[in-house]
């Protein structure tokens, strides 16, 4: 359907400044989020968890990390209440703010036992990890309001035929910031020594404070972006309105919590995929196969970059045979996939590890890269950020949080490919719902008509 008459087309600079402001934030979230992620398996067992047995310290480092994850629907639906309600633009710029103040105050934290640039020199004890819990919290909590926000903003300024195209631009944030937070680790881990302990002192920190430098540039960005059309257009509906305002988030459960359950089953995949492929491979390759972290680290690099190209390739084709089938596909390959990754990997071959790194977010790209442009399609207007980003961070405490720490434990006390077997069973659940839903690419999204229909 064409695009309503009320809103005029915007202009190529306006594009190209909501295409810069979308990636770049969720480079940044991502990036912030990712090297926690990175620093839970290098050294976060170590630094906040010293006393423990190593498997323990690793799995009680991914429980903080899964933190995040119970917090992020937390903030899809504050930061949803405020983006249906005040604004894309203008909550954006709070999930950024927020994130920053939690990832510099991390790179700050004294650890269990020891200080942090000549102050606490024997550490904080047991206040190290509650502190830590509590700014993973604050990071999951500002996420899960920032990818919904920065997909909206894209979708509903994208021109007729071309969404999964502009919503490809906040999905390749998450391909950026895992190069970008491996690219740190690994210049942090070759200049002062991956083992070293100026490295687990000082050296992981660097990350962390690095990116107020990114968060002042997303700053920039982000503020020299208008709201967009659609946005405007229901504020004047409403304003028009003698209707009761109800809030975004009764109506979507009201509504629409059929599309919320859908949507989250198909994406909890995508989550266990990323996760599973950047933070829990990390750890199992250096813990568990002996590589250096180094290596690791480089060849997630070299895995970043095909998987943003998968992610872009998978958007733009996308808006020719839609986003369904192309979830659907990349869901559908996980089921084998999973099952053979663990054995794969098992072998101990440095190029075995960089192929199932390799495939595992290629797949996750494949399926991520339309779902920008899907999520946005399936929702009213009204409570569109709400839903969205709900339906989002939903699936990511199913397959983003919950995966990674059973994994852990399973690897400390049984055979890998138990593990390949849960992804696996969580890969055909995805399929399922998947399945079940309606494609999207032709819909309107505007407005005065999303809103009613």
């Amino acid at each position: 359907m064409a695009r309503s008459t009320a809103s005029q087309p915007p202009t190529k600079k306006s594009l190209r400044r909501v295409a810069a402001a979308s990636s770049i934030g969720t480079t940044i979230e991502y990036y912030d989020f990712f090297i926690y992620g990175t620093a839970s398996a290098l050294v976060f067992p170590t630094l906040f968890f010293p006393g423990a047995d190593p498997a323990i310290g690793t799995i009680a480092s991914f429980a903080t990390f899964a933190v995040a994850f119970f917090a992020r629907p937390v903030g899809a639906i504050l930061f949803g209440h405020y983006g249906d309600k005040i604004g894309r633009k203008r909550t954006l710029v709070w999930t950024l703010l927020i994130m920053g103040f939690a990832t510099v105050g991390i790179g700050f934290m004294p650890g269990y036992d020891v200080g942090v640039f000549g102050f606490f020199e024997d550490g904080i004890g047991i206040w190290a990890p509650v502190i830590l819990v509590g700014m993973r919290f604050l990071q999951g909590f500002a996420v899960g309001g920032e990818w919904a926000g920065a997909t909206l903003l894209t979708a509903e300024y994208a021109p007729e035929g071309k969404r999964g195209k502009m919503a490809m631009y906040p999905q390749l944030g998450p391909a950026f910031a895992f190069f970008l937070a491996s690219g740190t680790f690994f210049i942090a881990s070759v200049t002062i020594g991956a083992t070293s302990s100026t490295f687990l002192t000082y050296g992981w920190r660097i990350p962390f404070i690095a990116s107020i430098l990114l968060i002042a540039v997303g700053m920039w960005v982000r503020l020299a972006v208008e709201e967009t059309p659609v946005f405007k257009e229901q504020q004047k509906k409403q304003a028009i309105s003698t209707t009761p305002q109800k809030l975004p988030f009764v109506e979507v459960i009201r509504l629409q919590w059929r599309e919320i359950l859908i949507a989250s089953g198909a994406m909890a995949t995508l989550f266990s995929l990323f996760y599973m492929g950047t933070a829990f491979l990390t750890s199992y390759g250096t813990g568990h196969l002996g590589f250096s972290r180094t290596m690791i680290l480089g060849m997630g690099m070299i895995a970043a970059v095909v998987f943003g190209l998968a992610t872009a390739a998978a958007a733009i084709l996308s808006d020719r045979i839609g986003r369904r089938k192309i979830i659907l596909a990349a869901v559908a390959a996980a089921v084998p996939w999973t099952l053979i990754l663990f054995p794969l990997l098992d072998t101990g071959s440095p190029i075995a590890f960089l192929i199932a790194v390799t495939g595992t977010l290629v797949l996750y790209g494949v399926a991520y890269g339309p779902t920008g442009a899907l999520l946005p399609e399936m929702f009213r207007a009204r409570f569109r950020y709400t839903g969205a980003g709900l339906s989002y961070n939903l699936a990511g405490i199913l397959g983003g949080a919950i995966p990674p720490l059973l994994a852990a434990q399973i690897v400390s006390t049984h055979a890998s490919i138990w593990v390949g077997v849960m992804l696996a069973v969580l890969s055909a659940i995805s399929v399922a719902c998947a399945s079940a839903i309606s494609e999207t690419k032709d819909r309107d999204i505007d407005a005065g008509l999303a809103s009613d229909n």
